[in-house]
């Protein structure tokens, strides 16, 4: 396995109230979430759809002053909507360090506590370039001994879903930089840099959630 292996770890969908978020995407799709957390110097808080491998973020905004102090909790800020819709996407490697290397960025060091009071920790990097361009991916390597948020044992009512289609509108050579050769379930076009739309498959149904 190459060291600078990625994979579709999230995507993110930014709503504006994350209990009633969480219970439409039951309703409507038949996924059930799990209160996330807080993320502390962010402003923001989510909850978990877990898929597996991957996984959905509902993330919103719980604090317009932390958030205002950082690129993240501004892009999220900026991004509410009256619905849920696509606000971004992330990759995990086991060598963050390395992949962020090749693409001259900075790495940063993140935790936040579950409602069960576990840790989760977590590097990123690649967020404000994200932010920039939603096209692109945030990257994320989990810490040792920390659960995968997709991997949370869940009973979904639809009885589980696999996101098959990012949709990426931007600009198609950069994205390919990004990402080199891996087989990813993206498909991107030419336009303003956004995730445009996500595409779900459930045993009995396939749906999309788009901007």
């Amino acid at each position: 396995m190459s060291q600078e292996r990625l994979e579709l770890d999230h995507v993110l969908l930014a709503v504006a109230d994350l209990e009633a978020a969480g219970r439409e995407i039951e309703a409507w799709y038949g996924l059930t979430s799990i209160e996330g957390g807080r993320h502390p110097g962010w402003g923001t808080a989510n909850r978990i759809v877990p898929l597996g491998e991957t996984y959905l973020e509902l993330i919103t905004v719980v604090d317009e002053a932390e958030a205002a102090q950082s690129a993240f909790g501004r892009w999220v800020a900026e991004a509410l909507p009256a619905e849920m819709r696509p606000l971004g996407w992330a990759v995990r490697t086991d060598d963050l360090d390395a992949v962020a290397s090749r693409l001259s960025l900075a790495v940063s060091a993140n935790s936040r506590s579950t409602s069960s009071g576990q840790l989760l920790r977590w590097r990123v990097a690649g967020i404000e370039e994200a932010v920039a361009e939603p096209s692109l991916p945030i990257l994320i390597e989990w810490g040792a001994g920390t659960p995968v948020p997709g991997r949370t044992s869940i009973t979904h009512p639809a009885g589980g879903a696999e996101v098959t289609n990012l949709l990426l509108t931007g600009d198609e050579q950069r994205i390919a930089s990004w990402l080199g050769t891996e087989d990813l379930p993206i498909e991107a076009r030419p336009g303003t840099p956004a995730l445009a739309s996500v595409t779900l498959n459930t045993p009995a149904d396939e749906f999309v959630i788009s901007r």
